[in-house]
């Protein structure tokens, strides 16, 4: 984990130039991007000598005082801290063997199948998309054609020429599915499959590999997303996002139109056009 602080606190330290906290524009050529290592020292109050090591990985444990200095210097948003605090300090219950992939239980099953109108699924922490409603499946994609290994937003994105006939703003959606492993891989350290599939994506995919190396991380919370159906066109639609009690993996995505919109006819026409097939 201390070599991928560094690196954190590198790409981190390149984004925030000198007037954004303050420092005088003393004129001339910078050679680096955003702020040198002595200056944000300097603005989270530790020698330059110690944060040098930090970021070569060498620095050790860090306090929590720290970090909280570090976070504040970089401007770090919530997710950007929780992901600098769990790189150096990370959870041992984290460690624990895991199931290769876990179950979503009956109950959350049938909720999924009762949201009728609102397309929904429940991912985990790999983005691996293990169980969704009829609805979901009529506006993304059948996953249940596709084989288990492949029933994964990431490897959706980069390797299924699909992802961006679905996605208008393709780049948007894949931007945002790495951001949402790479904060999540902090918490799962041992983890074979998500260290496997990152190995793969990043060998076949020169985006996904960039933009891993980019460090940036974000929580799937809330927003809006568009969809393109060969049927009914274009469809906005809003999600939100709930954490599944009692598994810490889990989260229920769900979508909805704005009332009155044209996406809203858009989607209850798909529901119709579903109920035809049946």
């Amino acid at each position: 984990m201390a070599k991928e602080l560094g690196e954190f606190l590198k790409s981190r330290r390149a984004r925030v130039r000198p007037e954004d906290v303050g420092l005088p524009d003393l004129g001339g050529r910078r050679r680096v991007p955003g702020l040198r290592r002595e200056e944000l020292a300097q603005l989270a109050g530790v020698s330059a000598d110690y944060y040098m090591r930090l970021e070569q990985g060498r620095g050790g444990g860090v306090s929590e005082e720290v970090l909280d200095a570090l976070a504040r210097a970089l401007r770090l948003d919530d997710d950007e801290r929780g992901y600098l605090f769990g790189l150096a300090r990370p959870r041992r219950a984290a460690r624990r063997p895991r199931r290769a992939r876990r179950a979503v239980s009956p109950r959350l099953r049938f909720l999924l199948d009762s949201m009728r109108d609102a397309p929904a699924y429940v991912i985990d922490h790999r983005t691996d998309i293990l169980a969704w409603n009829r609805m979901a499946a009529t506006l993304m994609l059948d996953f249940g054609t596709l084989a288990p290994d492949e029933r994964n937003w990431a490897r959706l994105c980069f390797l299924d020429r699909r992802a961006t006939e679905i996605f208008p703003e393709w780049e948007h959606k894949a931007r945002e599915t790495v951001a949402y492993l790479r904060l999540h891989a902090v918490d799962h350290p041992d983890d074979r499959r998500l260290a496997e599939l990152v190995g793969e994506l990043s060998l076949k995919s020169e985006l996904f590999r960039r933009w891993w190396t980019d460090h940036n991380v974000r929580e799937k919370t809330h927003g809006e997303k568009r969809f393109h159906h060969p049927v009914v066109g274009e469809l906005s639609l809003t999600f939100q996002t709930l954490s599944v009690l009692g598994e810490d993996d889990q989260v229920l995505v769900a979508y909805a139109p704005e009332p009155g919109s044209a996406s809203e006819d858009a989607l209850r026409l798909l529901g119709m056009v579903d109920a035809e097939r049946l």
